[in-house]
């Protein structure tokens, strides 16, 4: 298989609803919260690209461009955007729609860095 379709095969998509108790005063998610789906996202996509053990090295960019409101729809979308020698970087984007009516866009954006570790947890090559 090629490292295209390797990236390809690798996207992930996971689908949520924020309800009240991920929410903060404003009645929006939790920063927090969102960084810790968009992790397991960028984790999940990573596994499943390279099918090793790998550790989360660094969270960059994280735009958190529009507030994600209760009672909508979201979706997490992963994806490998670079791949190094013992590290990779995947991009993960969250969607929100409206429940009830045809409303889509992008509230938030991140890259997460990951490297891909032995049992020794020794830094190891992606790709052979």
């Amino acid at each position: 298989m090629t490292t295209e379709e390797r990236i390809e095969n690798s996207v992930t998509r996971v689908f949520k609803t924020i309800f009240p108790n991920t929410t903060n005063h404003y009645d929006t998610l939790f920063g927090g919260t969102a960084m810790m789906m968009m992790d397991e996202v960028a984790f999940i996509t990573a596994t499943r690209f390279s099918r090793m053990r790998l550790v989360t090295v660094s969270s960059d960019k994280i735009n958190f461009t529009v507030p994600i409101p209760a009672g909508t729809i979201m979706e997490l979308v992963g994806r490998v955007i670079h791949i190094g020698r013992t590290s990779m970087k995947v991009m993960v984007e969250i969607f929100v729609e409206q429940m009830y009516e045809e409303v889509r866009y992008r509230a938030i954006h991140g890259e997460f860095t990951f490297v891909a570790v032995d049992e020794e947890k020794k830094p190891v090559p992606i790709l052979s």
